[in-house]
């Protein structure tokens, strides 16, 4: 398996938002068309919309979590219940790493308001924000899963 984690980081470096970057690395083999996984995940940067709710990597790791493991029909309740295990699980090692998965709570002490407009993605914003460390993380639980659990991907 590629390394993810680099491969989302340099996304972010590109300019996609923290939610395409998780995706975009993996976006190849789940069988999705780049742009249509940037285009899913366009709506959850900066913890949806900016308005700094769940981090938007975490939201990209669940988005890969849902297209590997989310089968399921929509009555058969055990094992929806297992998927949302999944998703809790991802969120406590992620959370376990950073000490929360939400948005603001992680940019503690930076600028984090709710504004529509993106930060301009200038030097100083790099070295204040932890974003591309996120970003790498968020990749790298996601891919350390898929790796446990044998689930193939192409």
């Amino acid at each position: 398996m590629a390394n993810h984690a680099e491969r989302a980081k340099e996304l972010f470096k590109q300019g996609y938002n923290c939610s395409q970057a998780v995706i975009g690395a993996f976006a190849e083999e789940l069988g999705l068309d780049f742009d249509t996984a940037i285009k899913i995940s366009s709506s959850f940067g900066g913890g949806m919309g900016r308005m700094r709710e769940v981090c938007g990597t975490v939201s990209g790791m669940f988005m890969v979590a849902g297209l590997l493991y989310g089968d399921y029909a929509p009555k058969d309740l055990e094992k929806k219940a297992e998927h949302y295990k999944l998703i809790q699980e991802l969120a406590r090692r992620f959370s376990e790493k950073h000490g929360s998965i939400i948005c603001r709570e992680l940019l503690r002490g930076i600028d984090s308001s709710m504004s529509p407009i993106p930060a301009n993605r200038n030097a100083e914003y790099y070295k204040k924000r932890p974003c591309v460390e996120l970003v790498g993380d968020a990749a790298e639980i996601i891919e350390k899963y898929i790796e446990e659990n044998s689930k193939i991907i192409k």
